[in-house]
């Protein structure tokens, strides 16, 4: 497995990323834009990437928080526990916006072209990333053809950047796997995200992994949970071989 180091000029600075590629499939065309949680880029990440690579795509990591680096290093497990640490994490999400992210992605998608990956693109995003990755949809329609969001919250709030606004701008297939309880993503949001999708003729999916808590898919994080994992997995690998191939 290759990782390249990208430094990526957006319209606020510059973006540091990570892209990653299989050996065996060194010049793969199709991509992926991987939206990290909010504990920002690092091991586990890069290892979900990998993974995303094996299966013959090129993959994008950006660091969201580019605009207050140097920050961090986070540990998913306590991060949020400790208050020092809570309190540094909730300024960087909540200072880089929606808006910020959707202005970056067309960045992240030229800085694929400029390295030969012209073909399809996905989207997948975790946490503060699925929104992202639904809005970066929703925004860039001609370029990406599928977009997944995992423990995303704030897919359908009141909001004025809330993805579920957008649905009619989406072409992308779209997939939202739920954490069985999750405040950031309460039952009534999942109702008004579905309405969205279906009355703007989106072709989605919204499953609800019961007995998962937010945080579910990532290895480093205090809820990873290895089977619900892997469940996962499996669905955003059938979701991206049916669109980007």
């Amino acid at each position: 497995m290759a990782k390249q180091d990208l430094e990526i000029t957006t319209r606020d600075g510059v973006a540091k990323a990570g892209l990653f590629r299989s050996a065996t499939a060194p010049s793969s065309k199709a991509g992926v834009v991987l939206y990290m949680d909010a504990f920002g880029p690092r091991p586990a990440l890069n290892a979900m990437a990998e993974r995303l690579a094996g299966e013959g795509y090129a993959v994008l990591v950006p660091d969201l928080f580019y605009r207050n680096a140097p920050y961090g290093p986070f540990d998913a497990k306590t991060a949020f526990v400790v208050e020092e640490t809570k309190a540094a994490l909730t300024a960087l999400v909540k200072g880089t916006t929606q808006d910020m992210t959707i202005n970056d992605s067309g960045a992240f998608l030229d800085a694929l072209v400029a390295e030969g990956v012209t073909g399809p693109v996905g989207t997948v995003g975790y946490c503060m990333g699925g929104a992202r990755a639904l809005n970066a949809a929703a925004t860039y329609p001609d370029r990406i053809v599928a977009a997944a969001s995992f423990h995303g919250g704030n897919l359908a709030s009141d909001a004025a950047d809330s993805p579920h606004r957008k649905a009619a701008s989406i072409k992308a297939r779209v997939y939202v796997g739920m954490s069985g309880v999750d405040k950031s993503f309460p039952p009534e949001q999942s109702a008004r995200l579905a309405e969205a999708l279906r009355v703007a003729e989106v072709d989605h999916a919204i499953e609800n992994y019961a007995g998962m808590a937010h945080g579910w898919c990532v290895p480093d994080h205090s809820v990873f949970n290895a089977t619900g994992a892997e469940r996962h997995w499996k669905r955003l690998a059938t979701l991206f071989a049916e669109t980007l191939a």
